[in-house]
């Protein structure tokens, strides 16, 4: 009886499937690139009207749709991982290995709501729509299916899968400027940026963790960058993407035409060298904990999470500010 009492209900089984915390930073990233735009279109700055039930309205779209199809995502990804899922202490507890639910009902399930949550942008507009389809294939098939297990870069690349949120949120926000038949046109730099943000913080970020976690890839025959080539070259190749971080939030110095204020760079800088000093302050000679694992590189990793939901944010909060009152801190365009 004590048995079946503590066996989840289907829902909660189906929602850890998801993997729901990993999917709300994503949707933070979607939600403040539509809030980015509509901002910057209220300040004249994007020649589009859009009225606050349309800003609404395109976030309550994003925020399901977004949330089905990465959601859907993750849970193809669990089942096609069920078979390392067992050798790492992070993941052995997850529904399938764990006999929560079956691999082949986990699939279904999956595939189901990653369609029907791409779909969903079909409503606003078809870029928004392709890209979100874009992100659920390429997280699967080329980072779960191929990239994860053949090449200890199967982070840097798979990163693009979760640096499309932006873009999907920027395209269902700006759908009545962008009709040309080029996926790529979403009628500024900025969604690009935001992109790149996200793409340049994976690494970092992902191999952070698998520092943190030593020795439990390298069992689930996974070939993280730590596992292959040590410690001491995967800090310095994280390092060298904070220098590249650093750089891109500082675009507005020397492009001002980007849209975005110069005050972003200012911003974005302070917050990237608070992040970056827990990377310079990773050891790999210090003492691990009693599990074996590096608590600096945890710290990293947590901070990480922090630094990227303050770098959009902080964008939010800088583009309400109207430009008049920036002065030759806002965007050169205005």
């Amino acid at each position: 009886m004590d048995v079946l009492d503590s066996k989840p209900n289907l829902f909660s089984i189906l929602i850890k499937l998801m993997k729901l915390r990993v999917i709300v930073l994503l949707q933070i990233t979607a939600i403040c690139a539509i809030l980015v735009h509509d901002l910057l279109s209220r300040h004249g700055l994007i020649e589009i009207e859009r009225t606050w039930y349309d800003t609404f309205f395109t976030m309550l779209i994003t925020i399901v749709g977004g949330t089905l199809s990465a959601g859907g995502s993750n849970a193809i990804n669990m089942w096609y991982d069920s078979d390392i899922d067992v050798h790492m202490t992070r993941t052995k507890n997850r529904p399938i290995p764990s006999g929560q639910i079956s691999p082949t009902m986990a699939l279904i399930f999956g595939i189901i709501i990653s369609i029907l949550g791409s779909s969903l942008f079909f409503l606003i507009h078809w870029k928004a729509a392709f890209w979100s389809f874009f992100s659920v294939f390429f997280y699967v098939f080329i980072y779960t299916v191929w990239l994860k297990r053949s090449t200890p870069q199967n982070i840097v690349i798979g990163g693009i899968a979760g640096a499309t949120p932006p873009i999907i949120g920027w395209a269902a926000a700006a759908a009545e400027t962008i009709d040309s038949t080029n996926p790529f046109d979403l009628g500024s730099p900025i969604p690009w940026m935001l992109f790149a943000l996200i793409f340049l913080w994976t690494p970092p970020h992902f191999w952070a963790l698998a520092l943190y976690r030593s020795g439990e890839y390298a069992k689930a025959k996974v070939p993280m960058m730590n596992e292959v080539y040590g410690p001491e070259k995967t800090i310095s190749q994280s390092k060298i993407y904070c220098f590249l971080l650093f750089f891109l939030g500082s675009v507005p110095c020397f492009w001002p035409q980007c849209g975005l204020p110069l005050l972003w760079a200012f911003v974005a800088g302070a917050l990237t060298l608070w992040y970056s000093k827990s990377v310079w302050d990773i050891d790999p000679q210090e003492p691990v904990d009693e599990n074996g694992r590096m608590p600096k590189a945890a710290k990293s990793f947590y901070r990480s999470l922090y630094y990227l939901g303050w770098m959009f944010l902080a964008l939010v909060i800088v583009t309400i500010i109207p430009p008049d009152l920036l002065g030759f801190l806002g965007p050169l365009n205005y």
